[in-house]
């Protein structure tokens, strides 16, 4: 018999043995004794909690597929606290011995209700799972619904066990009903021309019914910039005759938006940015853009027209003019690039072709201040008019915070021989970059990106910089300059090479929601021919997802470099992808 004292106490710890994570953790969550831990307690509450944690612990422990657990313990006082020690015994767990599942055939034939029906029969032979069995049912039924079977039912819900055989059998009907197609789209609040916005909706009158194509109208209507609020809801209520109309809300955004203020780069220095954005200049839906910036190493000053096209596929013709002047570590550079293209999704991805033409002076090779006869700073002025061609797709759980998501871009550009160009040149580049959140609370990430490129030329010295390669800087090798490192000329200058080889790895840790670190190494250079010798930086950062966008502030260093040491700075506003 336990004797006990019946004066207050600190509180009462528990310990649990016999079993691990995830029944460890089961059990302690369900004997409710955690919350008394640092609450003062008689020794009379301690035994009462006492006595009712093996049944505690039992029930909690069936979830799981044990109905047949034994649990003791003891309570023993430690100084002014109460020790509860549990000693559990799961015994055998009930298995799946048979799944019966009936579904209409027209709804098992379908991909992602097939896939969802054989994550349920895969229950078979395996321990009985309350929350695996109700995860994969209910994952069913929303897929029933998000495939156009919108009056499905479930009919048939039993999961019939036999302790004595420790078996268990599931039994599942659905009737899954017509399968609704698409009525009408019914626009409400719109701004814009009766059918202007029919170029964002992805189906037509007549497909059936798809909540992932549903969610890509909203995300295109969100993409176009012209609405404040977007909903896109299926009239479910007023649907017959197995035909569902889509109700599109929304509220116009404002109309011209003005940026600007002071802001800071490793790229580019001090300056400060404007821009003036017309998000809709009329009922068609045409748009135009200009910014401005004066900074340490970069002016820019560029103007963009954007005319949109009727049709499914958000086709647009664009209409752009850039003035930059650059001073970067290797390089200057004085350029107008006047720009026509057509932009347009294409099977998921958008397709941009388009016409440029480039004029500008360029210095490469310099230092600084160094005086322009400086030997081996090469000077030039070049005129180029060349086609670009470029595929570009995303795909992000959460633009804000990617948890999984990738991007990839992939561009070619060429000149018409020496047609209206100084240089005749092909080049194809790519870009890629991809997400994943790993670990506890998905407060890991892990980050991969690369770069790629080639160039084929008569005349290499006639390239202004920006058809050449560099590497180094924020999106490049960490630890180096931006396009402080690339292939050399006779005095040791950096002039930028014909092809480009990037990689990066990087992991991230989060201490809070808005608040981590980071890990990396980066890896490339840009090089001429096959003389391929990367830089490798490496450093740590500091990630904060600010009010205005992910910040990241990083410190790298070169690695095994004889010719470059200390750390460099680099700081990066903007989103994941």
């Amino acid at each position: 018999m336990l004797a006990v004292a019946w004066s207050a106490h600190a509180g009462v710890t528990l310990q649990v043995d016999g079993v691990d994570d995830p029944l460890k953790a089961a059990v302690i969550n369900g004997v409710q004794l955690s919350q008394y831990a640092t609450r003062e307690i008689t020794a009379a509450q301690a035994t009462r909690l006492y006595q009712r944690a093996p049944a505690r612990a039992q029930s909690a422990l069936r979830p799981y597929g044990y109905y047949d657990a034994s649990v003791s313990g003891d309570l023993k006082q430690v100084g002014n606290d109460w020790q509860v020690t549990l000693h559990v015994k799961p015994g055998e767990p009930v298995k799946v011995a048979k799944v019966e599942l009936q579904l209409d055939q027209s709804a098992a034939d379908i991909a992602p209700i097939r896939h969802a029906q054989r994550a349920i029969e895969r229950l078979q032979g395996k321990t009985l799972n309350d929350a695996a069995y109700d995860d994969a049912r209910d994952a069913l039924s929303a897929q029933l619904t998000a495939n156009g079977f919108l009056d499905a039912r479930l009919v048939t819900h039993r999961v019939e066990v036999n302790r004595g055989d420790h078996r268990a059998v599931i039994r599942l009907a659905w009737q899954a009903g017509t399968r609704y197609r698409y009525g009408k789209v019914h626009f409400e609040g719109s701004q814009f021309n009766p059918g202007f916005l029919d170029r964002y909706v992805p189906f037509k009158t007549g497909d059936y019914f798809s909540q992932d194509q549903l969610l890509a109208l909203q995300q295109a209507l969100n993409g176009a910039d012209y609405f404040a609020v977007v909903n896109v809801l299926p009239d479910a209520d007023k649907a017959k005759n197995g035909v569902v109309d889509v109700d599109v809300q929304l509220a116009p955004a404002r109309r011209t938006i003005y940026t600007g203020g002071p802001f800071i780069g490793t790229d580019t220095g001090v300056g400060v940015r404007g821009g003036a954005e017309r998000r809709w200049v009329n009922r068609r839906g045409h748009k135009w853009k200009n910014e401005l910036v004066l900074a340490q190493r970069l002016n820019m000053l560029s103007t963009l027209y954007t005319i949109p096209l009727p049709g499914p596929n958000q086709r647009s013709y664009n209409f752009g003019a850039n003035y930059r002047d650059a001073d970067t570590t290797t390089s200057q550079s004085r350029t107008l690039e006047l720009v026509g293209n057509e932009t347009r999704q294409w099977h998921g991805w958008t397709r941009t072709v388009g016409l440029h033409a480039l004029d500008g002076t360029f210095t490469v090779g310099k230092h600084g201040n160094e005086p322009d006869d400086t030997p081996g700073i090469e000077h030039g002025r070049s005129t180029e008019v060349f086609a670009e061609a470029s595929l570009s797709r995303k795909q992000a759980d959460d633009p804000g915070f990617v948890h999984r998501g990738w991007l990839l871009s992939l561009t070619a550009r060429s000149t018409a021989g020496n047609l209206l160009s100084d240089a005749r040149f092909s080049q194809l580049t790519a870009d890629a970059k991809w997400i994943r959140a790993f670990g506890a609370k998905q407060r890991d990430r892990l980050i991969l990106r690369g770069s790629a490129g080639v160039t084929w030329t008569n005349d290499f010295t006639d390239l202004p910089p920006m058809l050449r390669f560099f590497a180094g800087g924020d999106r490049s090798v960490r630890g180096y300059g931006y396009q402080s490192i690339g292939p050399t000329n006779s005095d040791g200058r950096v002039i930028g090479g014909k092809n480009l080889l990037v990689a990066s790895t990087e992991v991230e840790h989060y201490f809070t929601r808005n608040w981590g670190m980071a890990a990396f190494v980066d890896a490339g250079n840009a090089f001429t021919g096959t003389d391929y010798q990367p830089k490798v930086g490496a450093g740590l950062g500091v990630r904060w997802r600010s009010p205005v966008g992910m910040v990241r502030v990083d410190f790298g260093t070169p690695i095994h470099d004889s010719r470059n040491h200390g750390i460099e700075l680099h700081v990066v506003i903007g989103p994941d992808l």
